[in-house]
């Protein structure tokens, strides 16, 4: 048996997490982005299997456009995973996204997931901890990976964004 603590709810697309809400299925894609054709058969598979969130990689500026087509064809929504290029993070919001993950120039993805109603996912893992919390912590540790989440909670907060989802694993 587990507790939950009262949490703060969160609207990615339709589906509602946090608060009292069930715990949500998300998986990910591990196609191209680009590639609609096969990002969408990806998709439609796990929606079949069950999942009610999807998660997809926004490399490129082509993978951001590509959310438009991709949301007409699904039924889920559809979160865009950012890493270090804050255009690609209000491109992919443009497009379509659900929910937005990254970290670059914050007070402009904040501009514009306030724009959209988009929450931010603050991602941390074991490959992606900053270096002086390793050191810090001597290693990849629980204590850091929380402190950098943390970290960036805080900076979403100094903009009075709320509306984020903390996804910590290692």
């Amino acid at each position: 048996m587990y507790t939950r603590n009262q949490t703060r709810v969160i609207s990615i697309g339709d589906v509602k997490i946090g608060g009292g809400n069930p715990v949500a299925i998300q998986s990910m894609t591990n196609t191209k982005t680009e590639n609609v054709e096969e990002t969408v058969k990806q998709i439609l598979a796990l929606e079949k299997a069950g999942c009610q969130i999807i998660r997809c990689t926004v490399p490129t500026m082509k993978a951001a456009e590509a959310f438009t087509e991709i949301k007409k064809q699904i039924h889920i929504p559809l979160v865009a995973d950012i890493h270090f290029d804050y255009k690609l993070a209000i491109a992919a919001m443009e497009h379509g996204a659900d929910k937005i993950g990254g970290e670059e120039n914050i007070c402009k993805v904040v501009e514009t997931a306030k724009k959209y109603h988009v929450p931010i996912r603050v991602g941390v893992n074991s490959g992606s901890l900053e270096k002086p919390l390793v050191k810090k912590y001597n290693g990849v540790t629980a204590q850091g990976l929380v402190e950098s989440a943390l970290d960036k909670v805080a900076m979403l907060e100094k903009y009075d964004f709320h509306d984020m989802v903390v996804s910590i694993k290692s």
